[in-house]
């Protein structure tokens, strides 16, 4: 079964490349989406012409990727696409934020994207894909987004290494570095 798998599907970033993989990758069959909001995830499904899959949950949860891993198993998954879209940032001082936020921001940013993608590399082969959200502030350090730049950082970096390392197996790793969004 080939799919695309996305995480943060919900709403932004991740609920756009759901909407268009589903219109430009016809040769899907079914479309795997995680994010913490189920309503807005099945309303996703509602909008989109293929089969999707709904994973709702945290991915702070080893649950989540519990169960994903499971399906993925089961359904012995062709993961054509894999985009690492969850992620999150506080724009204040480092000391003005909650240390929770601050761990949070990190746990999300770089240690969920990096589960998942390990979770996800077995099931890819020749011509698959890896879109890593990152952002234009993983290019130098940023007063008042201090933990979320570096975190993006992160994810330039391993993006970079991991595409190096993957282009003997023919997949292909982007990390996508937007400015401000809506």
């Amino acid at each position: 079964m080939k799919i695309a798998l996305i995480t943060g599907a919900s709403s932004g970033m991740g609920r756009e490349f759901a909407v268009q993989i589903s219109k430009l990758y016809r040769n899907l069959d079914e479309l795997w989406v995680t994010a913490r909001r189920r309503d807005r995830l099945e309303s996703l499904q509602k909008a989109i012409p293929i089969p999707v899959k709904v994973f709702a949950g945290d991915m702070q949860d080893d649950e989540l990727f519990e169960r994903i891993g499971q399906a993925l198993e089961e359904e012995q998954a062709d993961i054509r696409m894999l985009v690492n879209a969850a992620g999150y940032g506080k724009m204040k001082r480092a000391e003005e934020v909650e240390m929770s936020e601050q761990c949070g921001m990190i746990d999300i940013n770089c240690k969920a994207l990096t589960r998942m993608t390990l979770l996800c590399l077995p099931y890819m082969s020749k011509g698959s894909r890896i879109v890593n959200l990152a952002s234009a502030a993983a290019f130098c350090p940023q007063p008042g987004f201090t933990v979320y730049a570096a975190s993006k950082s992160y994810v330039l970096s391993f993006s970079r290494a991991l595409g190096a390392e993957l282009k003997n197996r023919k997949i292909t790793v982007t990390a996508v570095c937007p400015g401000p969004v809506d």
